[in-house]
């Protein structure tokens, strides 16, 4: 015979379990995609002269940060296509194409030739991996964002929420430890510079798999199953642009914090590198 308070309780530790699994299996995806996106900032310093010719490190810098901004022009898009997938066919469904998109853009960077083996088409093919990349992300960051805030309790949807955040940045840690791994303990600088780039965005799509095969089982939010069965007025873009103001805020605050954080978070490595002439620590062997 259970007691009515005790099944409450048990009740309760269910929710909370169901909950908890699904935001750490939804951020879990989140860090794996910002570690992808990444890796090519990462990594850049030794892959860029493989698909830009040339003696001048500084212009081939440029290069590749030319298609890393790509990733970037191309997210809007992908925030408003996969918004579109979730509202429609439900936010796990955006989040497993999301990550399973993002396997094939690392996937691709991977496995592309080098200039001196296909010419022009393998920088080509390099800039349509990244717009893969960033339409993944600009997919994945909206759609994670609603899903963990959706399936939050009203209690802790702040805290639940910060870990799309807390993710974001793990991703690009965990990016910088994989090149400190390979760098100054596994591999040389030739190394990397010949063939050991690829191995991080190996790493990336194997990591992409796993993320997608933890999201199938994740759970509708509540509300993405009320809002299917409301009919839809307006589409979500006219509704936001009742709000102009607002967005100018938002743009302009997000706007100058992004310019610092990829100032500091992408720039720095090849200012120190090109600049101020800082070298690998180990020595070749």
């Amino acid at each position: 015979m259970r007691v009515p308070g005790r099944q409450v309780d048990e009740l309760d530790l269910g929710d909370v379990r169901r909950r908890l699994r699904a935001i750490i299996v939804g951020s879990i995806g989140n860090l794996v995609e910002w570690y992808d996106f990444y890796a090519y900032a990462a990594f850049a310093l030794y892959f860029a002269a493989a698909f830009f010719p040339g003696r001048d490190p500084v212009v081939q810098q440029l290069n590749a940060a030319v298609l890393f901004a790509v990733g970037f022009l191309v997210r809007p898009i992908g925030g408003w296509l996969f918004g579109h997938l979730a509202d429609h066919y439900g936010r796990r469904h955006a989040l497993m194409l999301s990550v399973l998109l993002m396997c094939f853009g690392s996937l691709m960077i991977a496995v592309t030739p080098t200039y001196a083996s296909i010419g022009v088409a393998a920088p080509v093919l390099l800039g349509l991996a990244r717009m893969v990349q960033g339409l993944s992300l600009g997919g994945e960051y909206g759609t994670s964002a609603t899903y963990l805030t959706e399936v939050a309790d009203e209690r802790h949807r702040g805290f639940y929420s910060s870990f799309q955040y807390v993710t974001l940045i793990g991703g690009q840690l965990c990016a910088i430890l994989v090149l400190l791994l390979l760098q100054q303990v596994f591999l040389t600088a030739d190394q990397l510079r010949a063939w050991g780039w690829r191995i991080p965005f190996l790493v990336g799509a194997l990591l992409a798999v796993v993320a997608l095969v933890m999201r199938r089982n994740l759970h509708e939010t509540s509300e993405f199953v009320a809002a299917r069965s409301m009919p839809r007025r307006h589409s979500s873009i006219r509704a936001l642009l009742n709000y102009p103001r607002e967005i100018l805020i938002v743009v302009g605050l997000t706007m100058g914090g992004t310019t610092a954080f990829y100032t500091y978070t992408t720039y720095m490595q090849k200012f120190l590198r090109l600049s101020v002439g800082l070298t690998e620590t180990r020595r070749p062997r």
